[in-house]
This record gives C-alpha cells, structure tokens and sequence, in this order.
C-alpha cells in the first residue's frame, strides 16, 4: 500500500514538474518554487473543502482507505460502513475527497522536496555565495511539511479533535507563508535592507500578520467546532451586543469533538462564545490590515501588493458576513477559508518588501510582479 501510494504521490507531481522543465522561464529553480506555492494555495482550498464537506474522516484510516492506497481497491468496506451510515461519515464520496486531499498534499510534498534538491545544488555551484539561492529555507519547509503531514495524520487518528484539526489549518498557512516568502525571494536581483520608505512599514506588517495568525486560529476553532451559525444576525449576537457565552468551556482546548473535557456534550453558550470572539475581533484585524494596506498603496514598490490586500479584505469581510445571512453556503465558505489564505500570502510577501528593497528581476510574470 505505501508503495503504491509513494508512485500515485509521484504521478500527481509529474504534471507541475513538467510545467517547470517545459516552461520558457530561463530560471527553472524561480518556476518550480513560484508552481509549488500555487498548488500549496490550491491544496489549502481543497483542504477546507474537504473540511466543509465532513470528509475527514472519508477513510478513517491513515495513509490509505481501509488498508487500501485508493478508494477503488477498498469499495466494498466503504459501501459497508456506507450501509450502516448512509449520510457518513464514510460514503464513497467524502473517501474519494479525503484521498484527493491526501495525493494532493503528497505531491505538495514532492515539489517541496524538488525545491530543496535544486537549491542545494544551486546554492553550492555558486560558492555558497547566492542568497538567493541559500538551501536553509526550502530545507525548514522540507521540516515543516513532514510535521504537517503528522498533524493530518492526528487529524484522521483522533477524530477531528478540535485542536488538532486547528493546528493542522495553521500549519498549512505557515507553509504558504514560508513559500510567499522564499517566492518573493526569487523575485529579487539581490535581497538588500530595506530603504527607509520600506522601513516605516516593517513593524506594522508585522503586527498585522500576528494579527491575522490569531485571527486565522480562531476562525479555525470556529469551524472545527462547527461554531458558524452560533450567531445567525449581525452586527449583534442573539439580538445582543454581548450575549450570553461560556468562554471556559468553548476555548478548553483538549477536548474531543462536540464535548467538554468532562465529556459532556459542549452547551450553546460555548458555541456562541467561540463565534462571537472570531467576530469581534476581526474587527481589530481588519483595522490594522487595512491600515497596513493603505500605508503600501503610498510607498514605491509596494502599491500593487497594498491594492491586492485591501481588494481581499473587503472580499474577506463580504464572504464572512454572507455565511451568517445566507446560513452557511458551501461555495462561500470555502471562499472565506481562501480569503484568509490569500491575506496571509500577501502580508508574507508585504513582510518581506518591508525587511528587503528589492530590484525587480527582468522577464517576471504578472504573478510573480505582486512580489514586487
């Protein structure tokens, strides 16, 4: 089975890594980290989705489905439990999500692997003298993934443990932010000290992405609590400004899915506790990322990123409040989860223009200029 799983893993990333090696990008190494932080982006979408859609637990095994490397070969144990559970949460369906997810994340894992190879050998053939190409951080990404493919192992082991399922979305998000930052790297002739326009905004940016990490976390327990529809109006909470919560029971964190850690099923107030606090203070959030935003529209270099971070705020506001109204649509949902991967991307990126002035490489596609 783990053979068997290792080549379809290998498969799926044969099509990126053709993508790299056709591409008229004279800079493979560039193409290949630029490809690897798309499919990140995608795989974090489809991980929400997967999330959305109770899939989780698909198969409720890890790596494979039943013992089995896909959903094919394990059919007749996922109709029998389909039998005795018709709505989940093993159907074929949510399997064959759940191990989409999984090739996908393997492939991730390829790429990211690829990236660390080819810097080495790059970083090496320069006399260890090319920043650009230093070996250190695609190798802490190589570290970093490992560990999130054990959370996503936990996640399946322990049945969606709040906590565990948190700390699994964060991760991904780190790993975006890690690969925004080594892309923004490759967008650049020669990282440099930031000029002093580039200055004034290195500790807003980040503070605003210390901001958007705890926002993120607590959307997180938001949705691994299954806490969205707490509030159903808005601005207020229940008709109420401050409504009646139970922060103490909501925010313990080692518990098991939809109970306290005495074991009994985890009352309302927590629920609500859990969602009122997302939403107040994302009201914090949006002010200083916007703030943030604002400040880059009016420095050089940094006016596309600062336009790209207000567009996905206002998208991320609209999305948030439209999964009250609209009682939690899927497609919006999964919109949300994206919105917040794509502000993490772009405050990386702004991160970096902050810490780095940067002189724009020659021949950058129009995705890689939001480096710049």
């Amino acid at each position: 089975m783990l053979i068997q799983l290792a080549i379809t893993g290998l498969l799926v990333a044969l099509l990126p890594l053709a993508v790299v090696w056709v591409s008229n990008d004279p800079n493979k190494y560039r193409k290949l980290v630029w490809v690897t932080l798309f499919l990140t982006f995608d795989l974090i979408m489809f991980g929400a989705f997967t999330r959305l859609t109770d899939s989780g637990l698909g198969c409720p095994d890890w790596p494979g489905c039943y013992g089995q490397a896909n959903p094919f070969q394990a059919h007749a144990d996922i109709r029998s439990a389909e039998v005795l559970m018709p709505t989940g949460p093993v159907t074929l369906v949510k399997a064959w999500i759940e191990m989409i997810h999984r090739y996908l994340a393997m492939s991730v894992g390829v790429l990211i692997v690829a990236a660390m190879l080819v810097a080495w050998r790059l970083w090496l053939k320069s006399g260890r003298k090319s920043p650009k190409f230093s070996p250190w951080l695609p190798t802490a990404l190589f570290l970093f993934v490992c560990l999130q493919g054990a959370f996503g192992a936990w996640t399946v082991t322990q049945k969606l443990q709040p906590v565990i399922v948190t700390t699994h979305l964060l991760l991904g998000l780190g790993l975006l932010a890690l690969l925004a930052w080594l892309a923004a790297r490759q967008g650049t002739q020669n990282p440099l000290p930031a000029a002093r326009h580039g200055t004034s905004l290195r500790v807003p940016a980040a503070v605003a992405a210390v901001l958007l990490l705890i926002q993120i976390a607590l959307g997180g327990w938001v949705s691994t609590n299954y806490a969205a529809l707490a509030c159903s109006d808005f601005p207020l909470c229940h008709g109420q400004l401050v409504p009646s919560m139970d922060f103490a029971n909501g925010f313990t964190l080692w518990r098991h899915l939809g109970k306290t850690a005495s074991g009994d099923y985890l009352p309302f107030p927590a629920l609500t506790a859990i969602h009122w606090l997302h939403r107040s203070f994302a009201v914090v959030v949006i002010a200083v990322v916007a703030w943030v935003g604002h400040k880059a529209l009016k420095t050089d270099g940094l006016r596309a990123l600062g336009g790209w971070l207000l567009m996905v705020l206002a998208l991320q506001f609209v999305t948030g409040v439209s999964t009250i109204f609209l009682r939690w649509p899927l497609a919006i949902a999964v919109a949300h989860n994206g919105g917040a991967a794509l502000l993490v991307l772009l405050l990386s990126m702004v991160n970096y223009r902050a810490k780095f002035s940067v002189a724009t490489a020659p021949g950058l596609s129009g995705a890689q200029r939001l480096a710049t």
